[in-house]
């Protein structure tokens, strides 16, 4: 007799690749759909980020009180102060002149001593004393507990000043300092706001320390607050007074003065007018960002080059956001006699924006308005023009609850958790083959060694038999 020859089963490889080859049709289709589903849940995030952004930046450019055309505000003296224009600032030459600014509150409170006992209530004013009008108040707890921060049952002035700094009902609107001067201990207060309104005063009636109520009660004025005082149209114009440097009374134009004028000076000029550099600027943005939402979309729809191993983009085959792409180069193009390229925007061979500035500042000269009105506004209430055509369209796609993106989000998220299901269903699929084959190979090995087991005893029982 001679040894059975048969293959040889390692029951755990062979079980798992039957098992594998069991499931590996169906295996390969869920891992393909879910790479596909992964690739467009990346690139609706993508295509919803381009989106937003250029809807951000549109809104900036040709929003409510916005407009493409900038306006300037120059101040004829720029030692006096600085001024910016809003977009839809008139044109227009004021006279101003600057007869006082806004000045903070700084009082102190002199010949204070250390050493004082911890207890009562300081009072905290800020108020326009011609008026008795007050805008602020708040207590300073000068307990012990509260404000003897080093515990050795004395108050000094420093603990004084940080107790009103870190009071809770102070916010900031007052700074309480200590200035030593030769022997002199003060306590400086400083109002964190300019203006009458923001003058410092301490009540100490309730402080319990009899030197220390008596030292917080006599007040010495360092800086006197006052109001900013302008006079429009001149020396002899109209008085505008506020308690800020800074002015907005003149519609679109804001102004920030640093320095008041001596009797001797002639009156500033403020001139609101046209700047080319600034609408320039604003155009080459919405240039800009039109070119980065193209660009995006473009390389979500790019069929892709086999030969030079492109992959296509992620819509390639997605007619919605190919119509996408086509609606956008559309609304560039609007009815009328105005257009883009009369204002120097002209589209390039790829079908993104370039910008002749010599060309915009030629328009921009013989027509000026025309710019506003073919751009027009992104105003959802009341949306005009180019700008507003593009955001009505796109907003159908980044509405947050109706828009395509969400939807294609929502619908591509289900099937991604079906996706997910039937790979655990398969998954389970796969573990009940490869018991069922490592069982059937198991047994198939212990058969395969008994056999060889009994053929072995028949050769050592026979083998020698020579009759």
């Amino acid at each position: 007799m001679s040894t059975i020859t048969a293959p040889a089963y390692d029951p755990t490889t062979t079980a798992t690749a039957m098992a594998q080859k069991f499931v590996a049709e169906p295996q390969q289709q869920i891992t393909n759909q879910t790479a596909v589903a992964n690739a467009t849940a990346s690139a609706l995030t993508t295509l919803g980020s381009a989106i937003s952004a250029f809807q951000t930046s549109l809104a900036s450019l040709t929003g409510l009180n916005s407009s493409m055309l900038a306006q300037s505000a120059v101040l004829s003296d720029t030692t006096v102060g600085t001024a910016t224009a809003k977009p839809l600032a008139a044109t227009g030459t004021y006279s101003l002149f600057v007869q006082q600014l806004a000045t903070a509150s700084q009082v102190s409170y002199n010949g204070l001593s250390d050493g004082r006992t911890p207890g009562g209530t300081l009072k905290v004013t800020l108020s326009n004393e011609s008026t008795a009008t007050t805008t602020a108040t708040f207590n300073v707890d000068l307990s012990a507990a509260s404000a003897d921060t080093d515990g050795d049952g004395k108050l000094s002035i420093a603990e004084v000043a940080a107790a009103i700094n870190r009071s809770s009902g102070n916010a900031g609107l007052v700074s309480a300092g200590v200035v030593t001067i030769g022997t002199d201990t003060r306590l400086v207060l400083t109002s964190k706001n300019t203006g009458v309104a923001n003058t410092v005063s301490l009540d100490p009636s309730l402080v319990t320390d009899a030197t220390l109520k008596t030292g917080l009660g006599t007040r010495t004025i360092v800086n006197a607050a006052q109001d900013a005082i302008v006079l429009f149209g001149g020396k002899t114009g109209t008085p505008m007074q506020q308690s800020s440097n800074t002015f907005t009374n003149i519609n679109g134009v804001t102004a920030t003065f640093t320095r008041g004028q001596s009797a001797s000076e002639n009156p500033i000029t403020l001139t609101v007018n046209s700047d080319t550099a600034g609408t320039t600027k604003n155009v080459q943005s919405f240039v800009d960002a039109y070119n980065k939402l193209k660009t995006t979309i473009d390389s979500l729809v790019d069929p892709g080059n086999p030969s030079s191993n492109k992959a296509a983009g992620a819509f390639a085959s997605d007619s919605g956001i190919k119509a996408l792409q086509s609606r956008l180069v559309d609304l560039l193009r609007p009815t009328g006699s105005l257009s883009l390229a009369a204002y120097g925007i002209t589209a390039n061979r790829d079908g993104t924006l370039a910008l002749d500035s010599t060309r915009l500042t030629k328009q921009l000269a013989s027509n000026p308005n025309g710019l506003d009105q073919l751009i027009g506004s992104s105003s959802i209430s009341s949306p005009t023009g180019i700008a507003g055509n593009l955001t009505t369209y796109l907003n159908q796609w980044s509405n947050s609850t109706t828009g395509q993106i969400q939807q294609r989000t929502n619908a591509n998220t289900k099937l991604q958790s079906d996706l997910s299901k039937r790979q655990t269903d398969l998954s389970a699929q796969y573990d009940i083959a490869y018991q069922r084959y490592l069982k059937q190979f198991t047994a198939l090995q212990t058969l395969q060694s008994t056999m060889n087991s009994n053929l072995s005893m028949f050769d050592a029982m026979f083998g020698s038999n020579k009759s």
